[in-house]
Parts: structure tokens; C-alpha cells; sequence
């Protein structure tokens, strides 16, 4: 069915733009063809009061809050049960596991908050069904399985409580599978990829109807997850290493065994994983590392800053954050642009990441959404091929994971 709300608010989005940039006859065709397709952003963080504010848009606001999402017309959002490295003794898991489930909590909160505007979908088909209704669909993701340590039992818990979507792996490797961020001190491979235990979650996630995110695997923990599995994957927020050399982004090597698996590669707009950094940013770095007492050359947010007390680490990490500049939406889409190339635009999708780190210009926030349909009309792809990028081909794979449960 036709989102009344959803056209008027969009035109309004494209419509605001300097018609000199996109012309007012492709902000009309922009506008309704975002209208029209379903769109999906696959990876997104659930903040808390604890998250600290580098992380929210303006210092206060979620950037996949409901009125961005509505203006922006996403249809559907995958949330993340998500925590980032840390301990792996009990009382670090204990914290974990406390972290994963007030995410749980706030996520359906989030959805029950606004029965008429929001629910949540345990399928690919409630994702269409929910879309059609008017509906923002709220899939329940999970990302790092430190807040599980040991006890894959946990898995059965997760779907029970409406998890579709599982990562292995943040930052730092875990009893599952090697990361491709080891943290300071930890060897490149704990595992040679997978663990003993991830080899048997990827069967326990394929017998559920799981779907399996490879996005922060390393390369050999990747290839073993696609090797094992009995359906399609996806990398639900990642970037294209040919163009920005970043240990978080897939090799084309990576993409081609993706392809071959029938997964998809969501792109997401950080940026980090877009650009190089300008020399601005460069030397702002400097200066801020120089207070700190840090080498003045940066190479990464690990590069000896992790030795600082606490706070004072965070603070630095706040200043790092605001002294680079913004990689920019055509940044983004030359990613998307590289993995359609390279595998087909049935393997490419969006997955923003917002809420922990990404944003560019032009699309900071679910509210710009219609920045990259615009975007993506402009360098020729048909509405055919933007409505599968926005979000046909993630159902696919998702729906291919539910199909290939154990019945």
C-alpha cells in the first residue's frame, strides 16, 4: 500500500535540496521511487545512558530514532544486541551479558512504545508485512558473542527472545571466532578463524533459521563460517578494501567467496572505512595526540592511547572523533558502486552502523535516507536495482536463512 505520510515527507527531504544539485524533475522521480521500495538499513546500535555521547547525533539524539526513521522513509531496521571488546573472564562476560540485555529490553521497548508506528518482525515476510501496514519492522540483530563466553546454549535463548540476525565478533577476538580487530595484546589469530565452538554455532544458527553475519570476522573465520554454511550469509555493515585499506573491510577475495555463498554486503557510511584521512585531519590528530602525550603519527585509535586511565582515554577518543573530517555520501556510494561492480548488484546492500560511529555528509542520520536513492539514480542504476540495494536483496538472504532451518 501506499505511506501517504511517508511521500509527503519525502518529497520534503529531496525537495529542500538546491535544485541546482539534483534538478527539480529527479528530486520528483527521487522521491517517488523511494516511495515505492522497500527500504532497509541492516546494522544499526542501540544507545544507553552509558553510551558515551561521541556516539549520538548533536551529543543527544539517536540517529534511527522514529521521527528520522519516518522522515527518511526506512521501512525497516535490524537493532544489535551489540557489545564491544572487553574481558573475557566471568565477571567481564557477567558485564557483557548485563550490556546485551538492557539492549534487548530497550529494543522492544522502542517497539512497543508505538504499537500503531513500529513492530517487530521475526521473518522476512513480517518485515513486507509490517512495511505494508505503514510500519517501521524492527529486526532483532545480535553482534559480539563475548556476552555469551562459553555457553552456545545461549543461542536457543537469544532466538527465543526474537534475535535474527547473529555476528560472531566485534572488536577483539572471543570464544567463537578470531575478530579481524585483534585488540592490544592479543595475538592476529587466537583461533585460525573459528573456534571448535564457532564451527558448531554456525550449524546451531543454520538449524534456527538464523541469519549469519560475517561482518568483523577475520579473513580466515569468514571463509570457514561460508565454507560451513548450508545457506547465504551477510556482511551486515562493512566497506570495500580495494579502495580504503582498513582491516574492517572486505577484500575483493572476501567478496567473490560472498558472492559464490549467494550472501550480500551491506555497505555502511563510516568514515573510517570510506577515506583516508585529509591532511586537516592529520594534523589536528597531531595536536591532539601531542596533549596527550601520544606519538604525534596516528595509525589508529589503538595506537598507544588504550594505555591512558580511563577517562582520560575517553576524552581523547571524544576529540579524535570530532577532528576528522566527514567522508561524504559519494564517498559512501563509491563502495557500493566498487562491490556492485565486482560481485553483481544482487550481493550489495546498506547497512548504516549509525549510533555507533558512522555518518557522512549527506547521510547522517535515517532522516537523509532519500540522499542515496537520489545518489544512486544519478550514476544510472534503474529503480529495479536501488529497490534491491535498499533492500530486496538483504531479504533474500534473510529469508534463505529462514528457509534453510532444520525442520
Amino acid at each position: 500500500m501506499l505511506r501517504h505520510w511517508k511521500s509527503s515527507l519525502l518529497a520534503g527531504v529531496l525537495l529542500a535540496l538546491p535544485v541546482a544539485a539534483i534538478g527539480q524533475e529527479g528530486g520528483d522521480k527521487a522521491a517517488a521511487i523511494h516511495d515505492r521500495i522497500l527500504v532497509l538499513d541492516s546494522h544499526a546500535d542501540m544507545l544507553l545512558p552509558s553510551t558515551p555521547k561521541r556516539y549520538y547525533l548533536n551529543g543527544t539524539d539517536s540517529r534511527v530514532d522514529l521521527p528520522r526513521l519516518e522522515k527518511g522513509g526506512v521501512d525497516a531496521i535490524v537493532l544489535a544486541v551489540a557489545v564491544g571488546p572487553g574481558p573475557r573472564d566471568a565477571a567481564g562476560v557477567a558485564a557483557a551479558r548485563r550490556e546485551a540485555d538492557e539492549k534487548l529490553v530497550r529494543i522492544k521497548a522502542f517497539a512497543a512504545s508505538e504499537p500503531a508506528r513500529i513492530g517487530i518482525a521475526l521473518s522476512a515476510a513480517d518485515v513486507e508485512r509490517l512495511a505494508g501496514e505503514g510500519k517501521v519492522a524492527v529486526v532483532i540483530g545480535f553482534q559480539n558473542a563475548r556476552s555469551i563466553g562459553k555457553d552456545i546454549g545461549q543461542i536457543d535463548r537469544l532466538y527465543s527472545e526474537g534475535v535474527r540476525v547473529f555476528a560472531f565478533d566485534h572488536a577483539g577476538h572471543n570464544d567463537f571466532a578470531d575478530s579481524s580487530r585483534p585488540q592490544p595484546g592479543e595475538p592476529a589469530a587466537e583461533h585460525g578463524g573459528l573456534s571448535p565452538l564457532g564451527k558448531q554455532a554456525v550449524a546451531k544458527l543454520n538449524d534456527l533459521g538464523v541469519l549469519i553475519d560475517v561482518s568483523q570476522l577475520s579473513a580466515d573465520a569468514l571463509l570457514q563460517t561460508l565454507a560451513l554454511s548450508r545457506v547465504p550469509v551477510a556482511a551486515t555493515h562493512s566497506a570495500a578494501r580495494a579502495l580504503v585499506d582498513n582491516g574492517r573491510n572486505l577484500s575483493d577475495a572476501e567478496l567473490d567467496a560472498i558472492k559464490a555463498n549467494g550472501g550480500v554486503v551491506q555497505v555502511t557510511p563510516f568514515t573510517s572505512y570510506l577515506t583516508l584521512p585529509d591532511a586537516p585531519s592529520r594534523e589536528r590528530y597531531a595536536a591532539i595526540r601531542a596533549r596527550y602525550g601520544l606519538a604525534a603519527d596516528y595509525a589508529s585509535t589503538y595506537d598507544g592511547s588504550e594505555a591512558l586511565p580511563e577517562a582520560r582515554r575517553s576524552a581523547y577518543l571524544d576529540e579524535i572523533s570530532a577532528a576528522r573530517s566527514k567522508a561524504s555520501l559519494s564517498d559512501f556510494v563509491d563502495h557500493i558502486d566498487h562491490i556492485a561492480k565486482r560481485i553483481g548488484w544482487q550481493h550489495v546492500g546498506i547497512g548504516t552502523d549509525f549510533d555507533h560511529g558512522a555518518g557522512v555528509t549527506g547521510f547522517d542520520s535515517a532522516a537523509e535516507a532519500p540522499n542515496v536513492t537520489r545518489e544512486l539514480l544519478r550514476r544510472g542504476y534503474t529503480e529495479e536495482q536501488v529497490a534491491a540495494i535498499w533492500g530486496g536483496n538483504f531479504l533474500r538472504v534473510l529469508r534463505a536463512a529462514e528457509e534453510g532451518r532444520k525442520r
